[in-house]
């Protein structure tokens, strides 16, 4: 698997998609510093929030793969500039979490995401689950045996 590090203010939904891609219980925890886990490195939402230690997450992008810069579907505003994705020598794609919440709008947060420059995007539910498998697909690399490949072969 690809390693991704997550993007994002804080409450956006890091975290319960961290624990949705490693198929664990969801529960609210926040993140107070940065996490690593086999191919996922959770960030807390003060790093991107801060002038300061966005220079931090500049750094630890060179730890992943991937860069995916989440946002929330209920978002009033962006946090992202216009083209910001070249910043970081990765591919980076975009997520819109929460896609299922009351009020949301992951057509706007989309949007954003699509001018601050990701071209890929995945629209999420930590909580259902839906969409979760996509993004599995697409960090996935050639010869990776899932948990569900694994039921399957065995059949």
């Amino acid at each position: 698997m690809k390693k991704i590090i997550l993007i994002g203010r804080s409450e956006c939904g890091k975290t319960t998609l961290t624990q949705a891609l490693k198929g664990e219980k969801i529960h609210y925890h926040k993140t107070q510093y940065v996490n690593r886990f086999d191919v996922i490195i959770d960030t807390p939402g003060e790093y991107i929030q801060t002038k300061n230690l966005g220079n931090a997450i500049a750094m630890y992008t060179f730890e992943a793969d991937v860069v995916g810069l989440l946002m929330s579907s209920r978002e009033p505003y962006s946090l992202y500039p216009p083209c910001v994705t070249p910043l970081c020598n990765r591919p980076v794609i975009g997520i819109v979490t929460q896609i299922n919440s009351d009020g949301a709008d992951p057509d706007r947060a989309e949007s954003w995401l699509r001018l601050a420059g990701c071209e890929t995007i995945f629209r999420v539910d930590s909580k259902t689950g839906e969409g979760v498998w996509k993004i599995i697909d697409y960090l996935r690399e050639d010869g990776d045996v899932l948990p569900w490949d694994e039921e399957e072969m065995s059949r």
